[in-house]
């Protein structure tokens, strides 16, 4: 393949799709969409072809179909990984695969100096082997730590372990390290420096995430926003609301729990990708169903359609707990005037004294429901201003995909 010099080709692993609701599919839909017009960056997008979060291309506008395994969608080349289903070993499998799809792309295609980005830290064994390799090929391998992936509630106690010794070596075997938060960066400093190749420090940088602060283009009369307000029995400002990846450490038990205990006549939407197994646990815990202002509404794919329901929320509950600057706080701060945060350093780091925050303690987020149930409205007008200023000081996309485009082709 005849390649231009001035093009940075650069290889994203670790994301499951593009436009989902977890931080890194969110986070890839952004940088491609941002740079499809920018001649000196060529993405490469692995995505996963099966399997829970897989990548389903008929539900994006724009895809170009190259293959069964490849389709181009932002300017960017994706192309699918097949997974077997192994359980929690899938998400290792998945990356190696991927990156053994990059190094043979790289090597038969004689693409120079190629940046290999890998987000999260889960192939730590594998870690010294793709350096090596990548190296030889004349690339450079970045890292995205994530937050904390071996605290997950979601992980048994030999698997946490795992995550956080793969952690160690990935930090070890990577040129730069793209860290979101300001908290993970401190740590990662704290932990390993002078753990690295021949006792150096990691070297790393602080790119956060971004939302996007354009309101939405649909009316509130419009039909498609009507239609769904009815199909799910919710209405304009009566809801509160939650996006998100539907696991334990998003503090989904606590969020319903607390809701059910409070004196809101208002309804609860929940918007996210249910893992059944996950739900018949809380059903059991808390009969919820029993509750009819709880409303697990499915998954919204129309983005403008999200902004809307997301602007006309009465507020939205943020319960991460585990990760660095997540893209559905941000998007929240930047189109809800109401944000209730549960009480963590990452969340703290983005959000300051924009939102009003809540432990994970009993009685907490009940107390704090039925305080703002009557919150005089210009409070809320007050901190939803707040809020978009701070986002569009701190973490709009264009200014961190500016920054990334600095740290792929500087």
């Amino acid at each position: 393949m005849q390649q231009e010099r001035k093009v940075q080709h650069v290889f994203l692993v670790g994301a499951k799709s593009l436009g989902a609701y977890g931080g890194y599919e969110t986070f890839v839909y952004k940088l491609t969409e941002y740079h499809q017009n920018n001649k000196n960056i060529k993405y490469h997008v692995a995505c996963k072809a099966n399997g829970d979060g897989c990548m389903d291309e008929s539900k994006l506008d724009g895809v170009r179909k190259i293959s069964d395994t490849e389709f181009e969608f932002h300017n960017a080349r994706c192309f699918k990984i097949h997974v077997p289903q192994v359980g929690a070993a899938q998400a290792i499998y998945y990356d190696v695969a991927a990156l053994n799809e990059c190094c043979k792309y790289i090597e038969k295609n004689g693409i120079k100096n190629p940046i290999v980005y890998i987000m999260a830290c889960r192939i730590g064994p594998f870690a010294k082997h793709f350096y090596k390799k990548i190296h030889k090929l004349g690339g450079r391998v970045y890292l995205n730590p994530d937050g904390h992936e071996w605290m997950r509630a979601k992980w048994s106690a030999p698997i946490r372990k795992y995550w956080k010794i793969s952690e160690q070596m990935m930090i070890k075997w990577s040129d730069l390290d793209i860290c979101d938060s300001v908290n993970i960066e401190k740590y990662i400093h704290e932990c390993y420096d002078r753990k690295g190749i021949k006792g150096r420090n990691p070297k790393t940088t602080f790119i956060a995430y971004g939302a996007d602060l354009t309101l939405s283009k649909l009316a509130d009369d419009d039909k498609r926003l009507l239609n769904w307000y009815k199909e799910k029995g919710l209405s304009k400002k009566d809801y509160y609301l939650v996006v998100g990846r539907f696991v334990p450490e998003n503090s989904f038990e606590i969020m319903i729990r607390e809701f059910m205990a409070s004196n809101s006549k208002r309804d609860f939407a929940i918007i996210t990708n249910v893992n059944e197994k996950f739900l018949d646990e809380l059903e059991r815990k808390l009969h919820f169903k029993q509750d009819k202002r709880i409303k697990f509404v499915g998954t919204v794919y129309d983005q403008e359609l999200l902004k809307k329901i997301r602007e006309n929320a009465y507020a939205y509950f943020h319960g991460h707990t585990v990760g660095g600057t997540n893209p559905s706080l941000i998007e929240a701060l930047g189109s809800t005037d109401l944000n209730l945060l549960v009480d963590v350093g990452f969340n703290q780091e983005v959000a300051k004294d924009t939102a009003l925050y809540w432990s994970r303690s009993q009685g907490s987020l009940a107390q704090l429901i039925n305080k703002v149930d009557n919150i005089e409205n210009d409070k809320i007008i007050e901190l939803g201003k707040k809020a978009k200023e701070r986002v569009s000081k701190e973490y709009t996309w264009k200014k961190i995909c500016d920054k990334y485009e600095k740290a792929f082709v500087k």
